[in-house]
């Protein structure tokens, strides 16, 4: 039986030896974004107000959502041109909408999960007394860093994710994180208790004054870390263990490497404006971490079972509707039902 778009990839679309100019040119595309964003709109540090966090939210999604029609557009053409490519993988309409519905789950699901981040990014920026005018530049190098480790993820997942019992695996993973996230306690996290910190003050010379938005600074004849370097120190680790789960999280939608890096990178390049709207209004949302422990859980058997027992891929559509569904019902229980006072 040949493969399709139904059943496990063995042969994937976007093979790299034949698509590696997409991956450069993608990569340069981003580059030149985040060049745009630093360079010109954010080049003065300023304080993000709700409003413009608003803006620059829906300007990311407007593009993640251009690339996807994109990405439809070029699968739909270039299979319609192929007698081969649809004998191997089915309809030109087939193809391209699965594909880009592939990408729109994982996007989402990448968003979602990032909320997560950006709760302990709240908890940091607090406790190391971060200005609100210096966070974007925190955040800016911290997402850059998060591409670098990202692709390394994901090369390793395309790799890794070929083995089936690595599936069941990392899907075990992901319903186990998911059921800890369902029950935690709402208890704020102490970052003094964290042994990095502890490691980075005995081997690391920390200032604990500010120069502005330096990453290092002279303080008696010598040069010392400013609390901003290592503010970024813990969100570049706290994207790395994040990565842990939602890499697989994806993964359990497409086994395309192209669809999860793209998904992956658009969705970590609206985390600065998503962080700065979700910190403004993160009290009225109580029962989000109720919908991401539930998308856990789902991805999780979808990556360890679902995709299994529908012959290989579980309704792309389905998925798509169950992950909305759960952030949707969360927002609007957050909205009319108030958060219970503790005791």
């Amino acid at each position: 039986m040949p493969p399709n778009i139904t059943s496990p990839h063995h042969q994937l679309f976007f093979s790299f030896d034949i698509y590696w100019p997409f991956y450069l040119g993608f990569t340069l595309f981003v580059l030149f974004l985040l060049g745009l964003d630093l360079g010109v709109f954010h080049r003065k540090a300023h304080k993000v107000g709700i409003r413009e966090a608003i803006s620059w939210s829906f300007v990311w999604i407007a593009i993640a959502l251009s690339f996807n029609y994109l990405l439809y557009q070029y699968i739909f053409s270039k299979v319609s041109l192929s007698s081969e490519l649809q004998a191997l993988w089915g309809s030109p309409e087939k193809v391209a909408t699965t594909l880009s519905l592939e990408f729109l789950t994982g996007y989402i699901i990448e968003k979602a999960l990032s909320v997560d981040n950006i709760f302990v990014f709240i908890v940091l920026f607090n406790y190391f007394s971060i200005k609100e005018e210096y966070q974007h530049r925190i955040l800016f190098f911290g997402i850059l860093g998060a591409l670098v480790f990202r692709a390394l993820f994901i090369t390793l997942g395309s790799f890794v994710m070929q083995f089936h019992f690595v599936s069941v695996m990392l899907g075990a993973l992901l319903i186990y994180t998911g059921v800890k996230l369902f029950f935690s306690s709402d208890k704020v996290v102490d970052p003094s208790k964290n042994r990095i910190l502890k490691l980075l003050h005995k081997y690391l010379p920390v200032s604990t004054y500010f120069d502005g938005q330096k990453f290092f600074t002279i303080e008696n004849g010598r040069r010392v870390a400013t609390p901003i370097l290592v503010a970024l120190i813990f969100v570049e680790l706290t994207d790395i263990v994040f990565a842990f789960d939602s890499v697989p999280a994806i993964f359990a939608v497409t086994r395309e490497p192209f669809i999860v890096f793209t998904s992956n990178v658009f969705a970590i390049l609206g985390l600065r404006a998503l962080y700065f709207l979700i910190a403004a209004v993160m009290h009225l949302f109580h029962y989000l971490k109720y919908a991401l422990g539930f998308i856990l859980i789902f991805v999780g058997l979808k990556l360890s079972l679902l995709n299994w027992l529908f012959g290989g891929h579980f309704p792309q559509s389905w998925s798509l509707g169950i992950i909305g569904s759960a952030l949707i019902t969360a927002v609007v229980l957050s909205l009319i039902i108030k958060k219970p006072e503790l005791g």
